[in-house]
């Protein structure tokens, strides 16, 4: 079972594919870890976003999508076009999707402190978001 951790920035989101067996994390390759949804006013441009990560999700066998919660409000809030792509995914209807709050991954990541850090995985600088939600939802299973 494959889960995509994915962080929402702007109107961009990112993604890490990770896998847990035998409590061991396995990070698996992606094709393309950034995806852009570049004209949120167009309903066949959010439709064509969707299907493309339906499609990425359906090809790496991904049936979990973690995404990073951000606030409604305030100075980290996010963007309208953010929680319209964050929408997107929740109607993938082929894969679960679950919300982790800032507060839950630094309670899990207490429980559960990273075993190696994460310049160590061999990921991007800007996946770390991604890959910390990820690897959260993956220590709760």
């Amino acid at each position: 079972m494959i889960t995509c951790g994915i962080e929402i920035k702007s109107n961009e989101i990112i993604l890490c594919l990770l896998s847990k067996q035998d409590g061991l994390f396995q990070i698996a390759d992606c094709r393309q870890v950034r995806h852009t949804l570049n004209h949120p006013n167009d309903c066949e441009s959010v439709r064509k976003f969707q299907l493309i990560l339906k499609k990425l999700f359906e090809d790496y066998k991904v049936t979990r999508a973690v995404i990073k919660e951000r606030p409604t409000k305030g100075k980290f809030a996010g963007s309208a076009i953010g929680f319209k792509i964050e929408a997107a995914i929740q109607l993938i209807d082929t894969i679960q999707v679950d919300l982790f709050s800032g507060a839950t991954v630094k309670d899990i990541l207490k429980k559960h402190p990273m075993p190696i850090p994460f310049k160590a995985t061999g990921l991007r600088a800007f996946q770390e978001g991604a890959f910390t939600v990820g690897y959260v939802a993956l220590c709760e299973e």
